[in-house]
């Protein structure tokens, strides 16, 4: 059984009042996300200065990728929309007690780490819950189109939220930003309470946790198109999922183009980011998908290899630019072949895994980041993520699966005769 199992066509994702919920709470909760991350490291800053800020992110981060595979095997034991309301509700729980902590006495580290930490493995369960729900909200023939939704509400609420926490940190400062934050998980939840979800076969008496975990893990392992994927999204998203973030402010130190500079690049990336996902958005299928996959991932390790031996700016804005509409197709697409491929019993497990190899691994990467570019300078960083992204479409056309890996789309319903 896969997706193609769970529901019918019916119609356009951007106007199925159902799918526009799921993506209002997802946004929200994104835009919280960026407001919370925000206000721990300002408030670890002022706690115990710049040198602590590193120390109470990876709180947070650790534990959120060593749990995020049991937080697989939790989305599908008791659903994904059971799980997403309940961590939902969790997390905005916690950050409104943070902010009540903070408003009775000034934040210090013996706050700030409990509050990451609990953050952290919350968001372990929340992230495969939230991210498995899109098939049993659709139609298989509009993954594509939600995953391109999606993409754009990640751009939006990258945007939105460092203007938001700006604003409620110079207001109303730590106890302001955590409550804006906790607010935002608030809406979140409301929404998502009113999501309606396609329902499952019963199946009967689980397994143990870690039996469910080893069966999820042989299912991805064993499946025809799932195996080669996840090792396609794994490649792509290693140096996108933050340490090409750590590369850009080397690089643009290292150029002399200042913060200024970096910021430029970054935001050509986003707006690459973005057109991908609204291109992605309004199209209704997507011909040739694994070839398009391996196509776009040659693009990206020709602009990452570009950027790195950039010495103007223009040049390097243009190439983040290229970068940010190539790795946003990727993303996209794979996305959407995951979700299309995945047997709904197994969409939390698979979802957890993706999700570890897009976020989980960064902090494990981001030493090398300065390693790299402290010994070889920041060419031979962006070069060798090139070579990564280079070696993600040679893999991804030499595997027949994904070469002729299509979205395919359910034949319509014949009308009924009159």
């Amino acid at each position: 059984m896969t997706a193609y199992d769970m529901a019918t066509p019916g119609r356009a994702a951007y106007r199925d009042v159902n799918v526009l919920r799921w993506l209002a709470a997802y946004t929200a909760s994104v835009t919280g996300d960026v407001v919370y991350f925000l206000a721990l490291s300002w408030s670890a800053t002022r706690a115990a200065g710049p040198s602590q800020v590193g120390f109470v992110i990876a709180a947070g981060a650790l534990p959120r990728a060593v749990l995020m595979l049991g937080g697989g095997v939790v989305a599908d034991r008791f659903g994904p929309r059971r799980v997403a309301v309940a961590s939902d509700a969790t997390r905005c729980v916690v950050i409104l007690a943070a902010a009540a902590a903070v408003l009775l006495s000034a934040p210090n580290l013996w706050l700030l780490i409990p509050v990451a930490l609990v953050f952290g493995v919350v968001d372990a369960v929340f992230m495969p819950a939230v991210g498995a729900l899109p098939p049993r909200i659709t139609g298989p023939e509009q993954l594509a189109r939600v995953q391109g939704m999606r993409g754009l509400a990640i751009r939006l609420s990258n945007a939105v939220g460092p203007l938001l926490a700006g604003v409620v940190l110079a207001v109303g400062g730590a106890v302001g930003a955590f409550a804006a934050a906790g607010a935002l998980f608030a809406l979140s939840l409301a929404l998502l309470l009113d999501v309606k979800v396609s329902p499952l076969p019963s199946a009967g008496q689980h397994p143990s946790a870690r039996r469910e975990l080893r069966d999820g893990l042989r299912y991805i392992r064993r499946h025809r198109m799932l195996g080669p994927l996840v090792t396609v999204i794994g490649l792509s998203e290693m140096c996108f999922s933050g340490p090409v973030a750590a590369g850009l402010v080397l690089l643009a130190d290292e150029r002399g183009w200042g913060a200024a500079g970096m910021g430029w690049i970054a935001s050509a990336f986003s707006v690459g980011a973005a057109a991908a996902a609204l291109l992605l958005t309004v199209r209704t299928r997507i011909p040739r998908a694994g070839l398009a996959v391996s196509g776009a991932l040659f693009i990206t390790a020709v602009g990452a290899t570009a950027l790195g031996h950039a010495r103007s700016l223009p040049f390097a804005v243009a190439s983040g630019a290229l970068i940010g509409l190539s790795s946003g197709i990727t993303a996209t697409v794979t996305g959407a072949l995951v979700q299309t491929e995945t047997d709904p019993r197994y969409l939390g497990r698979v979802t957890s895994v993706t999700t570890l190899c897009a976020l989980g691994l960064a902090p494990v990467l981001f030493p090398l980041v300065g390693v790299t570019v402290a010994v070889w300078g920041a060419a031979v960083f962006f070069t060798g993520c090139g070579g990564i992204c280079l070696l993600a479409a040679v893999f991804s056309v030499s595997v027949s699966v994904l070469r002729r890996a299509e979205l395919q789309v359910p034949e319509p319903a014949p009308s009924p005769e009159r």
